[in-house]
């Protein structure tokens, strides 16, 4: 019913999928999107095409075809049935989407989300609604929506429209509608056509009273329905408790790039649940389940929280570019640790990373390039063999310098070969004497040495002994000349 003044303001909105079970498909294969594909619905007696890409469309294929029939009017045509992992996937988006517009939604039916916009201001409701539709779009889900004062007309104006739909005036909307909008029971369709409804505004003239004496229950029903009578409260859906993903794919994967596609569906996806409930992400848990029946499961650590879908795409995206597998993959899931976003105040000398993901991820390239045990922050090992450091994973706060120390340095500092320099040294008794290395080369004018070294005997693999010579060249250079069991060798040059 109509009040007079000002029209009412439309408190609902749905999001429509159309051909839900087919879209929910095509999210994850993007490149039959633009192929002929028709959706077989195999759980009839006869099974018949209930949805069509427009490719098969234009190739003359109809809903209600039966498979040879619409295999001979386009011979390229691919028949695909509906994956119930898939549509779930898909709703888990389509709610996600709806949630972000409010935390009163329910999940009216396959493809179809209502949402309660009471509270929100009126003029954010059509710029609110469109951006939900451009994210619908974003996770492969080609989305219409309709605003209106009750679910059922919201539901109207998503079927007819393209993109977006607003209803002001109930009335007016309502009389051009044709009458299959309002779903008519199959056995009063030719009845009202007897009589000439082809409308809603057709049926919605005709007494109340009246159409209920001829055509009983359905009939209210119906009428109720084309007047826009029908004010429900809605069934409202709970926001989901875990962020979690999984598919099966149809056809075993080798190559990384359909897996990172779904990969990228998933984590746009959860990157919206985590924003709806004021989380983000900790730690991502990554499984692929192997044709061999084996399964590969990897924990990955994020270095900072975060609910930035780009960064959480990359770390698997990094990841899995070192990724070898005994066998090809068959299924995938993914699971997202939340925890509240991290809130610091940045100090006036703060010393963290800027960018503890992009600087993660840098590091996890160059593992993958030089391997796991040449890439690190070098420590000082405790040991007195020289020069032995260990490398370990870099610290996400840049710690304070040492202290300077109060034993004072004595001597010019030393600046060491790496690798050290192959030589050849020539003796006079026990005492070098001619240095030979590809590029210094020379008599020994004076020696300081020697000092002999040795430690860890007890660990054969890391056995080690050294003798020091300090030595001083023809040309002027100082430099630190070592003996060790595989040869002689120049360590360093003094400054």
């Amino acid at each position: 019913m109509e009040t007079k003044g000002h029209p009412p303001s439309p408190a609902f909105a749905v999001l429509l999928v159309v051909d839900f079970a087919l879209h929910a498909l095509l999210r994850t294969r993007p490149q039959s999107r633009s192929r002929p594909v028709a959706l077989l619905d195999d759980a009839r007696r006869k099974a018949v095409i209930t949805a069509l890409t427009p490719a098969a469309r234009q190739a003359g294929v109809e809903v209600g075809f039966t498979t040879p029939l619409a295999l001979a009017r386009c011979p390229g045509l691919t028949v695909v049935v509906p994956d119930p992992a898939a549509e779930a996937e898909a709703r888990a988006a389509l709610l996600a989407v709806g949630f972000s517009l409010s935390p009163a939604i329910e999940d009216t039916g396959p493809g179809i989300c209502t949402v309660d916009l009471a509270g929100h201001a009126r003029e954010r409701h059509e710029p609110a609604v469109r951006d939900a539709v451009l994210r619908l779009e974003a996770l492969g889900l080609p989305a219409t929506a309709g605003l209106a004062p009750t679910p059922l007309l919201a539901l109207y104006a998503a079927r007819e429209t393209d993109t977006v739909r607003r209803v002001d005036a109930p009335r007016a909307f309502l009389d051009g509608l044709p009458l299959a909008a309002a779903e008519p029971p199959p056995a009063l369709i030719p009845v009202l056509a007897g009589w000439g409804v082809r409308t809603l505004g057709d049926l919605t003239v005709l007494p109340k009273a009246e159409v209920v004496r001829r055509l009983g229950p359905e009939g209210l029903a119906l009428w109720e329905r084309a007047a826009g009578q029908i004010c429900r409260p809605l069934r409202r859906t709970t926001p989901a408790q875990t962020f979690a993903a999984a598919m099966v794919f149809e056809h075993e994967i080798e190559t990384l790039e359909p897996l990172t596609f779904v990969l990228r569906r998933f984590i746009d996806r959860l990157a919206v649940d985590l924003a709806n409930a004021g989380f983000c992400a900790a730690e991502l848990t990554l499984g692929l389940s192997l044709s061999d029946e084996t399964r590969y499961t990897r924990n990955l650590r994020l270095p900072e929280p975060t609910g930035e879908a780009e960064i959480l795409f990359r770390t698997l995206h990094t990841h899995l570019e070192t990724l070898h597998t005994t066998s090809s993959v068959v299924g995938v899931t993914l699971e997202v640790t939340p925890t509240r976003p991290l809130v610091r105040q940045q100090g006036l000398f703060e010393t963290g990373l800027r960018d503890p993901h992009g600087f993660a991820e840098t590091l996890a390239r160059t593992v993958a390039v030089v391997g796991p045990d040449r890439s690190g922050t070098p420590q000082v090992d405790d040991s007195h063999r020289p020069d032995a450091v260990t490398l370990v994973a870099p610290a996400p706060v840049v710690p304070s310098p040492p202290a300077a120390s109060v034993i004072p340095i004595m001597g010019p500092p030393l600046r060491r070969f790496r690798p050290p320099l192959a030589a050849t040294v020539e003796l006079t008794g026990e005492q070098p004497s001619f240095l030979w290395t590809p590029n210094i080369r020379g008599a020994i004018t004076a020696t300081n040495g020697p000092w002999h070294g040795s430690g860890d005997w007890w660990r054969p693999d890391l056995a080690w002994e050294r003798e020091e010579w300090d030595i001083s060249v023809e040309n002027g250079g100082l430099y630190r000349l070592i003996n060790v069991p595989s040869g002689w060798f120049l360590e360093g040059e003094y400054d």
